[in-house]
């Protein structure tokens, strides 16, 4: 299923747009860390500037996420409550939206998912402290004075090779 305008057929005050697309039009392969578990839903108002398409709107959509930390699946919703975006008209053909909203609700989407940041139902990461060092075992930085002499090793090879 697209979502296809044709900017001929477009008004002056604009047309309104609003409905779903199926959740295969975001086509996320099975392997990803990020499934899709509802249709993108949108809400547009679709203008016509000389050369370009306004978009105007929302778009949400619900997705599972892998966790970074734990690797578990948590509900992360993406709501785009003021989306925007500028189509370029190419020959006033009919332009398909459906990859622009893909693209961007996507985009929308956290680049590194903690189960703990998700907006559906929050919790706690099971794995919250367990990759941290303990206060106590940690080794303290040396100072720079206490440092091995990396350039003097180096500077011996080069005064060696000189000779």
């Amino acid at each position: 299923m697209s979502l296809i305008v044709d900017p001929r057929n477009v008004p002056a005050e604009g047309l309104q747009l609003t409905g779903t697309l199926p959740k295969s039009v975001l086509d996320l392969p099975e392997t990803d860390i990020a499934r899709a578990t509802s249709p993108l839903e949108y809400d547009l108002l679709v203008m016509r500037d000389t050369n370009d398409l306004i978009l105007a709107g929302k778009l949400s959509a619900s997705f599972e996420l892998q966790c970074g930390r734990c690797t578990e699946m948590y509900a992360q919703r993406v709501d785009l409550e003021h989306y925007g975006q500028s189509i370029e008209i190419e020959n006033d053909s009919p332009i398909d939206l459906t990859t622009t909203l893909r693209e961007d609700i996507l985009l929308a989407l956290p680049t590194q998912p903690r189960c703990e940041t998700g907006n559906v139902s929050p919790r706690e990461c099971p794995a919250e402290g367990r990759f941290e060092l303990a206060p106590d075992s940690a080794e303290p930085v040396p100072q720079e004075q206490d440092r091995p002499d990396v350039w003097g090793t180096l500077d011996q090879l080069t005064n060696l090779k000189r000779n």
